[in-house]
């Protein structure tokens, strides 16, 4: 890694970092475990999304074309976890506290009051918790209008599919 690389990395770290009230315990999490338990609500928030949604949402379950989808379509940083929910991907957003969420049943957004699981900045494959897609700069989110519309067309796709398959218990005669 060169050292403008570093520098990005330290300065993304950095950043990430103002969220917590005490910035050391984060670097030391990261430094113990990988990853570290920031707040949620004050500079950013996270959307949890099901791999479902996701995956159809981008079309695929390929991990390689659901990374490069999300980053295209998200713009932002988007992390993986598989212990706690199930498989879920987190897109975190910019934090308002006029932000209007609609679609909370599907992809509730996590904020105040909520701890998420933020891995180091260089964990970019499993094991564990990682980044599928990382920040690119200190400050670099997804837009809230932008993950609206990928929980949109996930959705919908899923109820076309589920509109095509032949329902439970039904004969074909």
């Amino acid at each position: 890694m060169d050292d403008t690389q570093q520098a990005t990395e330290r300065a993304i770290g950095e950043w990430l970092t103002w969220e917590h009230p005490v910035p050391e315990q984060v670097w030391t999490e990261w430094t113990t475990h990988g990853v570290a338990l920031l707040p949620l609500g004050k500079r950013f928030a996270a959307v949890r999304m099901t791999m479902d949604v996701v995956h159809a949402a981008v079309g695929s379950d390929n991990p390689v074309q659901v990374t490069t989808r999300l980053r295209q379509l998200l713009r932002g940083p988007i992390v993986y976890d598989r212990r706690v929910a199930g498989a879920t991907y987190y897109a975190l957003i910019q934090w308002s506290a006029d932000l209007v969420w609609a679609h909370d049943e599907v992809a509730p957004c996590l904020a105040r009051g909520i701890y998420m699981g933020v891995p180091r900045i260089d964990r970019r494959k499993p094991p564990g918790t990682y980044w599928v897609v990382a920040p690119r700069y200190a400050g670099n989110l997804c837009t809230a209008q932008a993950v609206a519309s990928l929980v949109e067309t996930g959705q919908q796709r899923i109820v076309q599919t589920a509109e095509l398959s032949p329902s439970e218990g039904s004969a074909i005669t």
